[in-house]
Order: C-alpha cells, then structure tokens, then sequence
C-alpha cells in the first residue's frame, strides 16, 4: 500500500525527533555500482559531502549506523574514518538488526530515520520515523518514503538528508560557528 506524501511540515515534525539515522550503502552511500580492479579487489566510491554530513550529525548529537547486506572491506575502512561505529554487513535480515539498535539505545521508532534504495529495505522503511529514498531508489521504495532526495545515492543524498534533519532541529547555525567565525 502506498504512502501519503506527508506535508514539509510532516517531514519536519518526523525530522525533529530523531536521534539515529541509519543508512544502507550500495545505492546509498556509493552510486550503486561495485568495480573490481584485475585483482580481484572491490572499490567503491563515497561522496566526500555526505561524509562530511556524517561528521556534522556526530557533532549534533544524533547517532549514525550502517545496515547493509552485502559484506565489504571498503565499507569498515570508510566507516571508521567517518566515525561509525554500529555496522552491520551481510544483514539479510535488515529489520531485526534495525529493532535491535532500538533496543540498544533505548529509542522508538519514531526517533530513527532510514535511508533506503532497494526492495530489502522496505521492512525498516515501513517502521522508521523518517522513511527516505534517494531519488534513484526502485519505485517500490519511493512508494513506502517519507522523503525522496533531490540527489542520486553516492551523490549528496545522504548530506541533503542530514542538512534537513539539523536544520529542522535547530542546530545548524552552532554548527556553523566553527566554519563562519
């Protein structure tokens, strides 16, 4: 069953509460394609924006995690330089690790956000606070999505949603300070 597309002011009451976004990759975080060099060895390649969108959650509060189901070198080693710590790889079962961060940080919900691209994201999508797809999500995807970004997955997606979420919330301006003094 599909969505209502909830109103801007929907999405801000949804955005202001939440503590956690958590993100798949491939498609999400990278523009979907997975290259592999003569020996054998996957590269993938990260947004240096959305990064930065990541760092700037960290230093709003607000917790990040990784739910992806493909397993991948690349992913630990970009992870840790962006400081996230919850990561879980080869996750076929997307909701019981989702249900298991709530319980982790004793969050609802209502207090986390997903960003999703494919079919194996719509049981986290269905439950989040804040249900997003990158614009070029599958179809059924954007059906089930609070949100859809403006920007393609590996292109800025993952930053236009953090940008909206702190702003919403109040704590871009702080956050400025440190770019604009």
């Amino acid at each position: 069953m599909r969505r209502k597309t909830p109103s801007i002011t929907e999405l801000k009451e949804r955005a202001k509460k939440i503590k956690l976004l958590i993100l798949d990759v491939d498609g999400v975080l990278t523009d979907g394609k997975i290259i592999y060099d003569s020996e054998g060895r996957e590269i993938k390649a990260f947004d240096i924006h959305d990064g930065h969108g990541i760092r700037l959650l960290h230093d709003a509060g607000i917790r990040t995690a990784i739910i992806t189901g493909r397993q991948s070198k690349v992913v630990g080693i970009r992870t840790a330089e962006l400081g996230i710590t919850d990561i879980y790889q080869k996750a076929r079962d997307k909701n019981s690790v989702y249900q298991e961060l709530l319980n982790k940080y004793e969050l609802k919900d209502e207090n986390a956000a997903f960003i999703g691209d494919d079919l194996i994201d719509l049981p986290i999508l269905k439950s989040v606070g804040l249900s997003v797809a990158v614009a070029n999500a599958v179809d059924e995807v954007k059906e089930y999505a609070h949100m859809v970004t403006k920007k393609m997955g590996g292109e800025g997606a993952v930053r236009e949603v953090i940008d909206f979420i702190i702003k919403t919330q109040g704590k871009w301006d702080r956050l400025m300070e440190r770019y604009t003094k």
